[in-house]
């Protein structure tokens, strides 16, 4: 397994990690994301947002 080294690690890619992720790329921040699922976590993927879609 390779090693990777970064200035912050952002556990979870719902949507607050997702969000601190990309803002601390922009910052210039090495950051590195790990998500268990899919990225986006429950309210992206099948909690608050799809359903208002079926609304």
């Amino acid at each position: 397994m390779k090693e990777i080294s970064c200035k912050l690690l952002v556990i979870g890619a719902g949507p607050g990690g997702y969000v601190s992720a990309i803002r601390a790329g922009q910052l210039g921040i090495d950051t590195v994301i790990v998500e268990f699922g899919k990225p986006g976590g429950t309210c992206l993927n099948v909690g608050c947002i799809p359903s208002k879609a079926l609304i």
